[in-house]
């Protein structure tokens, strides 16, 4: 099948070699006119024609079949929405254009927006380290109380002239001593920082995260493996939770057999509220199994009534928060507010590298102590990516506030260290 961007690249191929429309369309057998229609984009051609024009420009037929371009005009599309957020205008609708007449530029690009994204999601890594992480707060203060017993020292024996020889002998073992603290602790902040490029296991830093990287070695599923043992995890929570998902993901496949749920969804499509309907079960365990399953593309995030982070499969593109907070904006947390009640919508993120997301979430009440007892509450959140194709506004949101670049948000709870921000 042809690409989009044929007919630019048959334009450029014929201007490289000095040709004319009209020799070429004779060449291929086409009139002129209808020549300029297809390297204008305005008409395609597919089939003998295509083969024709090809061999009179002596390009590869392979070069104007459709590929890897989809994906190349995807990215483009996105680098322009995201310049246009912050205040640069680019046609987003001469994406394909622009990737027919200029290859090397639109793959360039392509390739700096992706390299900015990645470049947030550092950041991102890196803000939630800095905020709430208690072995690195208890690192970076290590090394400033040894840096400001150094100081304190340092300063009294240059300051005082006259000093008892015993109290100086005890001021320089003092700063022997508080420098060889500030070494060790130094290393060991270097050491931790350097971890961070580990595998998932050597960086887990909860039980919770122990689980979460134990399933995602296991492709977020556990079936067709035969009998699941709880895992010889670091910690005895990390490996109570374990077995806490283990037995429900095993309900969870008793309940929605995948075969079963494959033929249900190619009717009903990924619709929670309608898969549940048909198996005759709550929301949340069809949830989890279209996000838990072989090769699924879709984000899964689970909070307590609190709003609590209880789990969390990332959706590729969607940042979720290790630490504190997430944006009060996501869909979770209307659902957590309106037990039983579908919530649905279309999320852009915030970012150089701005992506729109299908958001279905919902919120299942449960009374474990009947009548006398509280009400708990479980939200999740279904995250399925979409493409430049789908329809849709997106809604705003970010990660986290402290790392989310958006400006003029009404629910921002504190500035955003990002420069871009504040510009």
């Amino acid at each position: 099948m042809p690409t989009p961007l044929a007919g630019s690249r048959l334009r450029e191929r014929r201007l490289a070699l000095g040709l004319k429309q009209a020799e070429v369309a004779k060449a291929a057998g086409v009139s002129a006119s209808y020549l300029n229609l297809i390297e204008h984009n305005r008409r395609r051609i597919g089939g003998e024609g295509l083969v024709r024009l090809a061999a009179a420009l002596s390009l590869p037929i392979a070069a104007l079949e459709e590929g890897a371009e989809a994906a190349l005009i995807d990215d483009l599309r996105s680098a322009a929405v995201t310049a246009g957020a912050e205040g640069a205008q680019a046609e987003v609708d001469r994406a394909e254009e622009f990737a027919g007449r200029f290859p090397g530029w639109a793959a360039a690009t392509a390739s700096l927006s992706r390299r900015a994204a990645r470049l947030d999601l550092a950041v991102q890594v890196m803000n939630d380290k800095l905020s709430l992480d208690p072995h690195l707060s208890a690192s970076i203060h290590e090394v400033l109380s040894a840096v400001s017993s150094v100081r304190s020292t340092a300063a009294i024996l240059a300051e005082t002239e006259d000093i008892d020889p015993a109290w100086r002998a005890r001021f320089h073992r003092n700063l022997h001593q508080d420098s060889e603290r500030l070494a060790a602790g130094a290393e060991a902040l270097v050491a931790y920082l350097d971890a961070s490029s580990a595998p998932a296991e050597a960086t887990n830093l909860s039980p919770q995260e122990e689980v979460e990287a134990w399933l995602q070695d296991r492709d977020w599923h556990l079936e067709g493996t035969g009998p699941i043992e709880t895992p010889a995890l670091a910690t005895t929570a990390a490996r109570a939770l374990a077995q806490d998902w283990i037995t429900t993901l095993a309900r969870d496949a008793a309940l929605l057999p995948l075969d079963r749920l494959a033929e249900a969804e190619a009717r009903l499509g990924p619709d929670p509220l309608r898969l549940a309907a048909e198996f005759g079960t709550d929301p949340l365990p069809v949830m989890r199994r279209l996000a838990l399953r072989p090769g699924s593309r879709f984000g899964l995030v689970i909070c307590d009534g609190s709003g609590t982070l209880t789990f969390r499969k990332p959706a590729e593109g969607f940042a979720i928060p290790r630490y504190g907070a997430a944006c009060p904006l996501w869909p979770l947390y209307t659902a957590l507010g309106r037990p039983s009640q579908p919530v649905q919508a279309v999320v852009a993120t915030a970012g150089r590298l701005s992506r729109r997301f299908g958001i279905r979430a919902w919120c299942s009440p449960s009374h474990p102590a009947g009548f006398n007892g509280p009400e708990l509450r479980t939200a999740a959140m279904l995250i399925q990516p979409l493409t430049a194709q789908d329809s849709g506004e997106g809604l705003p949101v970010g990660p986290t506030c402290r790392i989310c670049p958006a400006q003029g948000c009404a629910a921002r709870r504190e500035p955003s260290i990002l420069t871009d921000a504040e510009g």
